[in-house]
């Protein structure tokens, strides 16, 4: 079995060995409920507040804003369906982008195909941006949320998510929620102008089970689970309460190591694109400005993404077809579709996630891989 050389991080990253030492120390100490009453659940309350607090403080909001879930599709149903039932006596009409995780958009489906919501899914340009101006035109006075998400998790353009707040907030009374899984401590990034946010831990080398929501005090949002008073009762259910207290600790070690990280993603990225754009049959999707270094797709003309895929896999290389949370179903990206993307380049598509823990050396067996399977599985 040849070593394993993994480009997957936009689906899930390595743990911090600091994390996990952090864990093996708390499981054996603290297995109460936080919710109990004696010194053992109170004890780990109050680290789960503490850490409610450090997250705020990175995030520079108050305390009371910050959510913790099982996760960021957790995340953003709770905000989206919660917020949309909330202010559904305002308006049922909401606005979303053809390019969201499917989270998001199968949430908005869910409002549309059951509960009688009209949404308008705003179009991209050929390198996957939403236009403010498209925006503007499709809110209405009935238009009660906007989601768009911060980094696209497929070719990681970076929307302006500035701009469009401006927009949502100078024409309309609607919230404005940003899915920020693929932002949060990789990009600058700012909750100014956003009203609700969804995080993830292990999307930064934390743990999966933890996913934190961000919402303004003053938005409503229903809660879409009942039986328990925590997380204010809008996130009822016994917490995964050490994972939540690391979460902080994530986002700590992620943040204080962005700088050197970002430098290095950014000569690994520049030296696939170099490697890619000379072998002939490749192309490249993700946009080349306003995008985030950590993703880049990528698609091979002459092979299928799934026959490279498999071929990768053989030499121990780890990448992906498709986002992971449609990476099992047979359609191609509809992220790509929406960019205008067609044929063997829509077929033969693969996202390349770049981490702080991948090489040069590793960079050059993958281009070296695609150049092998090219030559073993091109269609003539």
């Amino acid at each position: 079995m040849p070593k394993t050389i993994y480009f997957d991080h936009a689906s899930s990253t390595p743990v911090w060995p600091e994390v996990i030492q952090s864990l093996s120390e708390l499981y054996p100490k603290h297995y109460a409920n936080s919710e109990s009453l004696h010194s053992l659940g109170l004890e780990i309350h109050a680290m789960i507040e503490k850490s409610r607090e450090s997250i705020a403080a990175f995030l520079r909001v108050e305390p009371s804003t910050i959510t913790f879930t099982s996760g960021a599709t957790e995340a953003n149903n709770l905000l989206i369906k919660g917020i949309a039932f909330a202010y559904q006596n305002r308006g049922k009409h909401l606005i979303t982008s053809q390019v969201e995780h499917a989270s998001v958009l199968e949430s908005f489906q869910d409002l549309e195909k059951h509960f009688g919501f009209e949404v308008t899914y705003l179009p991209v340009d050929t390198d996957g941006f939403v236009h403010a101006e498209d925006l503007k035109q499709a809110l209405r006075m009935d238009t009660t949320l906007v989601s768009i998400m911060a980094v696209n998790n497929e070719v990681g353009n970076i929307m302006p998510t500035q701009a469009l707040a401006d927009i949502i907030h100078r024409f309309s009374k609607a919230i404005f929620h940003v899915d920020a899984v693929q932002a949060l401590s990789k990009i600058d990034f700012s909750l100014d102008g956003v009203d609700a946010a969804s995080f993830s831990a292990h999307k930064m080398r934390g743990v999966k089970g933890s996913g934190v929501i961000y919402k303004k005090n003053s938005v409503m949002c229903q809660p879409l689970i009942t039986g328990g008073q925590q997380e204010s009762g809008l996130r009822p259910g016994t917490p995964s309460a050490l994972h939540h207290i690391l979460f902080a600790k994530t986002l700590r070690l992620a943040i204080a190591s962005r700088k050197e990280n970002h430098a290095h993603i950014l000569q690994l990225r520049d030296f696939l694109i170099q490697g890619i754009q000379k072998i002939d049959a490749m192309k490249i999707n993700s946009p080349l400005e306003n995008v985030s270094p950590y993703i880049l797709n990528v698609s091979c003309l002459k092979v299928p993404s799934q026959v490279m895929l498999n071929y990768l896999d053989s030499k121990g290389i780890c990448v992906s077809a498709a986002a992971t949370c449609s990476s099992r179903q047979t359609h191609p990206s509809h992220v790509l579709a929406a960019m205008g993307i067609q044929g063997l380049q829509l077929e033969g598509a693969l996202r390349i996630s770049i981490g702080a823990t991948n090489t040069l050396e590793e960079c050059h067996e993958l281009i070296e891989a695609l150049k092998e399977g090219i030559h073993l599985h091109a269609k003539h």
